[in-house]
Formats: C-alpha cells, sequence, structure tokens
C-alpha cells in the first residue's frame, strides 16, 4: 500500500516500522524522540550491519534515559545525533530509501506497543517524503556537533 495507518496498544505500528526497516534497500534517517524497544533497536543495528545508511536523530535528555538505546546504537557504529537545546525535540518520524515516510506520535518504546493510545503513518506521496527529508537533513547539519 502507498499509504497506511496503524495503532496501538497493538504490535502493528512496531511491525510496521519492523518491515520497513528490514526492507530498506540503501538508507534510513530517524528523528525519533525516544527509542527504548529493544526490538526496534535491534532492527536498526541488523540494518546498520548489512550497509544501509543509517542516521538517527534524538532528544538529548531521553538519550540518558535509563533504558534508551541511542547509546547503544552508536557504540553499534550507527551515526546519531541528539538536540542539546533545553527544549524538546520530540519528532516521531523515519525515512525508508528517500521514498517512505513514516510519522504520527508513536513513540519507539515497548509502552507505545503493549500501553498507550498511539498511530502511526505511513505514505509515499513524493511531496511529504521531500519535505520532511529536506527537514531531516536541515536538523542534522544543525545538531553538527562540530559546528
Amino acid at each position: 500500500d502507498a499509504e497506511t495507518v496503524d495503532f496501538s496498544p497493538g504490535d502493528e505500528p512496531r511491525f510496521r516500522i519492523q518491515a520497513l526497516i528490514k526492507n530498506a534497500k540503501q538508507r534510513i534517517d530517524c528523528c525519533v524522540f525516544t527509542i527504548t524497544d529493544d526490538r526496534l533497536s535491534d532492527a536498526l543495528i541488523a540494518a546498520h550491519e548489512r550497509g544501509i545508511q543509517l542516521r538517527v536523530i534524538s532528544d538529548d535528555d531521553k538519550a540518558h534515559d535509563l533504558g534508551s538505546d541511542i547509546t547503544r546504537l552508536s557504540r553499534s557504529g550507527v551515526k546519531t545525533r541528539v538536540d542539546k537545546t533545553s527544549a524538546h525535540m520530540h519528532h516521531k518520524f523515519a525515512l525508508f530509501d528517500e521514498s517512505t515516510l513514516l510519522t504520527g506520535s508513536y513513540n519507539w518504546t515497548r509502552s507505545a506497543a503493549r500501553e498507550n493510545a498511539e498511530n502511526i503513518l505511513t505514505t509515499q506521496s513524493k511531496h511529504l517524503v521531500k519535505t520532511f527529508q529536506n527537514y531531516f537533513d536541515v536538523l542534522w547539519d544543525r545538531l553538527d556537533p562540530h559546528r
């Protein structure tokens, strides 16, 4: 499908994210408030290990929370950057091969799957993919620690 919507609680959003990660051919860009669901982190690390270009942006406060997988991703060689402003980087979106956008309220956490009422939308709208990709690239550059 060119567009899908999944809701939690339930496993459908996680299954959708895992499938998009597994099926990526070249590139994944993730901009997520927090990642604590090891099943999603494991999928990202596996993608990195098979040669997928992977960049992850997260919030600095959440990156240091108990259970956060940002440090583990970074130690695995995944390129990561964190927002260091006093405000939260609260986005939850990912881009796959510059052709598919996943966005919504879904946090990449176990509680999002088990308990919370959250959603994800996936689309292959060229306009939306390009708009989010451009925004990701600007944010990635802005968070460069060497600037």
